[in-house]
């Protein structure tokens, strides 16, 4: 952080609880237990935001918290040198976004199994990547092409490939066109046939 600060760099990163941060923010704290107990709501969400200064640090920073009320109370730090936004867009838009990157990159390592770099030439493991590469691109675009209101909308890339990658049909090749017969039970036949003329290219 005192890097980032010197170097002119913008962060935001979790932090660890402890007493004294949750001492610093106990009022907002307390509000979120009183209006679920009074409402009777399965859960109840609040921001706050406060000065904290660890004993390792120079100096004090701007430190936001996201409290949730289930069973119990859950609470959520984070440190910014931002000095704009509220604590709920610091938390919600900004921080979650990073944890959401680092879910796609989850999804490029292990779904798609990238990290299997075990050739013996550099050049032919660069290759191996690229062509991982192309398929988180691939599957990221069908992912994205799906309606929302479809459950694949939000589907990992396991789930895609056995779902609409990965299924059986006949395939029919004439001079003009490419026909895909699936079977009568195929689950998800309209959803592929919606797919397959969404992401065809704009004629001419």
């Amino acid at each position: 952080m005192a890097w980032c600060e010197s170097s002119g760099v913008d962060y935001i990163f979790g932090l660890p609880g402890n007493a004294v941060l949750d001492r610093l923010v106990e009022a907002a704290a307390d509000d979120v237990r009183v209006r679920r107990a009074e409402a009777e709501a399965p859960v109840v969400r609040r921001y706050s935001e406060t000065r904290y200064g660890a004993r390792s640090w120079h100096r004090e920073r701007r430190v936001a918290a996201r409290m949730a009320s289930t069973m119990g109370l859950d609470i959520r730090y984070v440190v910014t040198n931002l000095s704009h936004g509220s604590a709920e867009w610091l938390y919600d838009t900004l921080y979650c976004a990073r944890g959401q990157a680092e879910n796609l990159i989850k999804l490029h390592k292990t779904q798609l199994a990238s990290d299997r770099t075990s050739c013996r030439s550099p050049l032919a493991n660069q290759v191996r990547l690229v062509l991982h590469t192309g398929a988180y691109w691939l599957l990221l675009a069908l992912r994205d092409a799906i309606p929302r209101p479809q459950p694949l909308a939000t589907a990992e890339f396991t789930t895609l490939r056995l779902r609409l990658v990965k299924i059986a049909a006949r395939i029919i090749e004439t001079t003009t066109r490419v026909r895909i017969a699936f079977a009568a039970a195929c689950p998800n036949a309209e959803l592929f046939a919606g797919l397959a003329r969404s992401l065809q290219p704009a004629g001419p």
